[in-house]
């Protein structure tokens, strides 16, 4: 019987140089069964502390809702209430210190309008770029993505300025229009256009169609998958945008919400569980639109990500 020799690196004895052929096999079964199923438990583990952070910051929206602002700041923290009260919501959806229903209507109103109009905006232009030969085409789409480099506060003080020139201040179309003209979802269509075959285009032309019907009647249907997308980001900036109507609209009746909620934020006293509701109230919408529309937004993104 050969004896095992120590390793020349090590100086000891492999464990696997002791066993029989048929146990070495077992054993380094064994071995890679523990390594798959401590690399599956870590995953599971690094997920579980993931959903955990993200998800109890939510919840303490939900349980903080239902409490006084004594309770929100007792101690030890709690997550649910000891006293559960509907007495934020009643205040707020009242009106006893914010128009919040009306203020409500507003950010859907502003959101639904500046949505529409940026798709329509936005999916043009990129039909323009995407689909047509033209004199500064490449120097005026070069300008277009350079703006995309300006964060949003070098432009402020001229686009306020301009919304004062043109007596828009304090109104909706303030709020509206500045929002709906996306270099970003110009690009975003231009580059989901270019995939549409020009022969399509060029057969539906002798076929009699307008530039304007190839856009309407080609164009618009097979870039659903792009425009279903820029619809959910356009819709999500539109309604927790709060910087730039806090800059334009003076009224508190056409107020967006995000912007009605900070007004609770006072100098001697801050209504928390107001501010809650009102987050938990505000989160509504985006989940039923994710609910109902789900199979869509996720069919969008598979469609833009199959070829063929």
């Amino acid at each position: 019987m050969d004896v095992p020799q120590p390793s020349a690196s090590t100086g000891t004895v492999p464990l696997r140089s002791y066993l029989r052929p048929t146990q070495g096999a077992i054993f380094h079964s064994l071995y890679r069964s523990a390594r798959r199923y401590l690399g599956v438990g870590l995953i599971f583990l690094s997920l579980l502390v993931m959903a955990v952070l993200t998800g109890a910051p939510f919840i303490y929206m939900v349980t903080g809702s239902f409490k006084l602002n004594a309770e929100i700041f007792s101690y030890p923290l709690h997550f649910l209430p000891k006293a559960p009260t509907l007495s934020n919501y009643v205040r707020l959806l009242n009106g006893s210190e914010i128009p919040f229903v009306r203020q409500f209507l507003n950010s859907a109103v502003i959101a639904v309008s500046q949505t529409l109009l940026s798709l329509f905006i936005a999916s043009l232009v990129g039909w323009g770029f995407a689909k047509y030969e033209f004199r500064g085409k490449r120097p005026l789409f070069v300008f277009l993505l350079a703006t995309l480099m300006f964060p949003f506060q070098v432009t402020l003080v001229p686009l306020f300025l301009l919304m004062i020139r043109l007596g828009w201040l304090d109104t909706y179309w303030a709020v509206i229009i500045p929002g709906s003209l996306s270099a970003f979802g110009a690009f975003f269509m231009r580059q989901s256009m270019l995939a549409i075959p020009n022969e399509l285009l060029d057969a539906a032309r002798i076929d009699g169609s307008s530039e304007f019907g190839l856009y309407w009647r080609i164009g618009l249907p097979l870039s659903g998958a792009a425009l279903s997308v820029l619809a959910v980001l356009t819709f999500l900036g539109a309604w927790n945008e709060y910087l730039w109507p806090l800059i334009v609209l003076r009224t508190a009746d056409k107020f967006t919400y995000p912007v009605g909620l900070a007004t609770l934020v006072g100098l001697y006293k801050v209504e928390y569980g107001m501010i809650l509701a009102g987050s938990l109230l505000a989160t509504l919408p985006i989940v039923i639109i994710f609910v109902l529309g789900r199979n869509q937004f996720m069919a969008g993104l598979m469609a833009g990500a199959i070829k063929g």
